[in-house]
């Protein structure tokens, strides 16, 4: 009797705060150029590494803006391409990526992992809490904009690179938009401007 092939579930965690377009090229040009079944967009509970120099907006909040973004995505290509995973947020307390990929291969038996980051963050992945059980449980997927090259995991560590858009946008620069009332139409999709508009976050008029 033939056995199925392992589901391939990428894992893009993020403070997304909020999710941008730039985040969504990462998430679907993974997606597509490793041939993913699943491509999951983990919004962190408490981003403890960031956490600790600056409020980071509620992760409740956070979470519904990738539901929106997401929603949008897959409505615009026919089919489910992108899930929001509030995973992190259920768990509760501060956020490791080793406890999330534990977590995704319990549920997922079999399943082959692939954790995206962005190749900015890339150096400094032997600071994650745990980091030899990231390498165990996942394939590293470093995403790098553009085919400028940019950070790369430390020495040793196992992973692949993946080309993905150079779309230069900031999440802090988006948030300051927001706050100065500089449009942010190209930056965000619209479901997230409605949202941030409705939630009046990061200091923008209701």
């Amino acid at each position: 009797m033939e056995q199925d092939t392992p589901q391939r579930i990428g894992v893009f965690g993020g403070t997304f705060d909020p999710i941008h377009f730039g985040h969504l090229a990462i998430a679907l040009e993974v997606r597509h150029q490793l041939e993913l079944d699943r491509m999951l967009l983990v919004v962190a509970n408490d981003p403890w590494q960031k956490t600790v120099f600056n409020s980071v907006t509620p992760a409740g909040f956070r979470f519904e803006m990738v539901e929106a973004a997401v929603s949008a995505v897959n409505e615009t290509v026919g089919a489910t391409v992108l899930e929001a995973s509030d995973q992190e947020i259920r768990r509760g307390g501060e956020t490791y990526t080793a406890d999330t990929l534990a977590a995704l291969g319990s549920e997922s038996v079999g399943a082959e992992l692939f954790v995206v980051v962005g190749s900015d963050i890339a150096a400094s992945l032997d600071t994650w809490e745990r980091p030899e059980e990231v390498q165990r449980l996942a394939t590293t997927v470093v995403a790098e904009r553009g085919g400028n090259a940019g950070g790369r995991p430390p020495q040793g560590w196992e992973h692949v690179v993946v080309e993905v858009p150079a779309l230069e946008i900031s999440s802090t620069d988006i948030r300051n938009r927001f706050r100065n009332g500089r449009p942010v139409q190209a930056l965000v999709p619209p479901g997230v401007i409605d949202y941030v508009m409705s939630n009046g976050l990061y200091g923008s008029a209701r």
